[in-house]
């Protein structure tokens, strides 16, 4: 595999985290992905691993939220000293609850994770037209309904 291993791991961290919201689940969910990633021997040689690793997580993740109930998921913000930016955060975090679960994912997958588009494509199943338009939209989305936040001045 030519991506180092820790980088790997903490994408799918981020990932795991952003979906569930909970340090803790999101440290179980990426090892429980790693875990059935190389039980797989036949796909490591073969194939894209980041790509089959994101797609390992998220199934993880929707069998989570499945099994669990709301409260148990209930998000923990991350430890900041600036009070702007932890409002910052809240209002960010919030608007993007508003996008369609789609959205949410894609603008996860490229700006948080940052990965290409040809990579998201793989993971969600669709053409890399698709993931660049409603990459576009949700972030053109986001940024109006921000605007009009005046959170970002």
């Amino acid at each position: 595999m030519s991506v180092d291993i820790e980088e790997l791991y903490d994408k799918i961290y981020r990932y795991c985290y952003y979906k569930v919201g909970n340090a803790s689940l999101a440290e179980d969910l990426t090892q429980e992905t790693c875990l059935k990633y190389f039980a797989q021997n036949s796909y490591i040689e073969r194939g894209k691993p980041l790509a089959y690793l994101y797609t390992i997580a998220r199934n993880l993740c929707m069998d989570t939220f499945r099994k669990k109930q709301p409260e148990q998921l209930a998000g923990e913000l991350p430890d900041t000293d600036s009070l702007d930016r932890l409002e910052l955060q809240i209002v960010v975090r919030q608007a993007l609850t508003t996008l369609p679960e789609l959205e949410q994912e894609l603008l996860l997958l490229r700006y948080a994770n940052e990965l290409a588009v040809s990579e998201i494509a793989a993971i969600t199943g669709l053409s890399r037209f698709a993931v660049y338009r409603k990459t576009s939209s949700a972030l053109a989305a986001l940024k109006a309904m921000l605007k009009g936040e005046d959170a970002l001045d």
